[in-house]
């Protein structure tokens, strides 16, 4: 029967979704294709989001220690601290061609056929790909999302730009404005704000990051003020008109008021992502998409149309590449026939800030609402980072660890972490959270000293009241 196919499973889209699920499918013995319309593998992700801002990232923090004579505590004084900033793009790029060149290497070495064009359905077991009919048993869509484009405003890659656009700015802007107070607007406005921008974040809610703890919005904003970008919250942008190589952002209060207008040399709207799903003739296999443009699915990923599975930003749920690469993993397994699961409740979400913002699991307000309607209470512990002893040593004393239980079962319902290692401390968590954990198991869980991992132990030891140096 499967002969009668080209390929066993068909993979739409290789980002970070994508071509996980090809490789993990090739692993498990099946003839497997994936289409990809980009030049390079690995999708938004590897090619302009998380690796090439993560490179600027880096990059920015390390130039403004030196520059701004954060590290003479120390007794490393440095003088004439210039920004070469071709330099720093072409490390950058070189990151990318690297990491998605590896992507190619490994289609290579699993015999992962790559499909160069765009995929578009005739049935649910037929695409055409640049020209080309090719016919599969299965077939994944991992298309991924792009930018969600702002009513009214033109995206010029010039000064108006969107992510991809602030990640190859050939200049530092004198002004920056950042329209969205998520998480791609706070890291790349931190970027260009460390290399000498003013920038100033225009927010429509009344704080940045939505969806995190109240808490650690409100902390990680305090923060974000303190280092010099100006937040507008509870705010709007209702124009924005570029002439002679600046813009001018016309804005006003949410609830309505007086309108007020801003100057800048570039302006990057960031408001969120959308599944990409447009051009796919999704209609001529009757899948039909969701409210939010999206596809839904069951817990192994099918959608309603038999042979025909999704992933990734193309489904509900948080968008992000972590989450994606285990759905990959996830759904080649089942389509294989084994047993593919994604623990959707215990996805990490990272802010790469300095310092990084990161969750897992439930924030105080949802879990307390939860336990409210249960008829159960909740627990949590706070430990600051301003007690932990490596964190004081390295004088990286901002944020703190905050743990969410059950207030009967003690169960980790929720942990939110501020600190410059906020991104990789988040894994005890998850791993924690995962095997079902309460926080007493990790409060009597030994932890090196020193170390900034200390900090999750003794939140976990506050759940109790029993935290030591605090």
């Amino acid at each position: 029967m499967a002969d009668t196919f080209d390929y066993d499973v068909l993979v739409i889209g290789a980002g970070p979704g994508g071509y996980v699920a090809a490789i993990r499918a090739a692993q498990l013995g099946l003839r497997t294709a994936c289409a990809e319309s980009r030049e390079t593998l690995g999708g938004t992700c590897l090619n302009v989001g998380c690796i090439p801002s993560k490179a600027l990232l880096h990059a920015s923090e390390i130039y403004e220690e030196a520059k701004g004579g954060h590290l003479t505590k120390f007794g490393i004084d440095f003088t004439g601290v210039t920004l070469n900033l071709d330099q720093m793009h072409a490390e950058k790029a070189k990151a990318v061609k690297e990491l998605t060149g590896g992507v190619e290497f490994l289609f290579k070495k699993n015999k992962v056929t790559w499909l160069k064009g765009l995929a578009r359905f005739k049935d649910p077991h037929t695409v055409e790909v640049a020209g080309n009919t090719v016919t599969a048993k299965d077939i994944v869509i991992a298309t991924g999302s792009s930018v969600t484009p702002l009513g009214g405003v033109t995206v010029d890659q010039q000064v108006v730009v969107d992510s991809t656009g602030a990640l190859a700015l050939p200049k530092v802007p004198e002004h920056l404005v950042v329209i969205g107070g998520g998480v791609i607007g706070l890291e790349l406005g931190s970027v260009w704000r460390r290399l000498g921008a003013k920038v100033t974040v225009v927010e429509y809610v009344d704080q940045i990051l939505p969806g995190f703890d109240g808490e650690v919005r409100k902390e990680s904003a305090r923060l974000f003020k303190k280092q010099g970008m100006d937040l507008r919250l509870s705010t709007k942008v209702t124009g924005v008109e570029v002439a002679d190589g600046r813009a001018t952002v016309t804005v006003e209060p949410a609830a309505g008021g007086e309108p007020e207008t801003l100057s800048a040399d570039a302006v990057l709207v960031a408001i969120g992502r959308r599944a990409n799903v447009d051009g796919l003739n999704l209609e001529a296999i009757g899948l039909a998409l969701n409210a939010r443009g999206q596809l839904e699915t069951d817990h192994s990923f099918r959608t309603t149309v038999p042979g025909v599975w999704a992933i990734g930003d193309a489904i509900p749920g948080l968008m992000l590449a972590h989450k994606a690469e285990d759905e990959g993993v996830a759904v080649a397994e089942n389509i294989a026939g084994h047993t593919g699961i994604v623990s959707e409740a215990v996805i990490p979400s990272v802010v790469y800030t300095m310092p990084e913002i990161a969750g897992v699991g439930l924030s105080e307000e949802v879990a307390a609402a939860h336990a409210q309607k249960n008829g159960g209470e909740i627990k949590v512990g706070k430990f600051p980072f301003a007690a932990n002893s490596r964190a004081k040593t390295n004088r990286d004393t901002d944020g703190f660890v905050k743990v969410i239980a059950d207030a009967k079962s003690d169960r980790v319902l929720g942990v939110w972490i501020v600190s410059s290692l906020a991104g990789t401390l988040i894994a005890e968590a998850a791993i924690a959270m995962e095997f079902g954990a309460t926080s007493e198991d990790i409060a009597y869980t030994c932890h090196a000293h020193p170390t900034h991992a200390e900090a999750i132990k003794e939140a976990a030891m506050a759940v109790q009241g029993k935290a030591i140096h605090a």
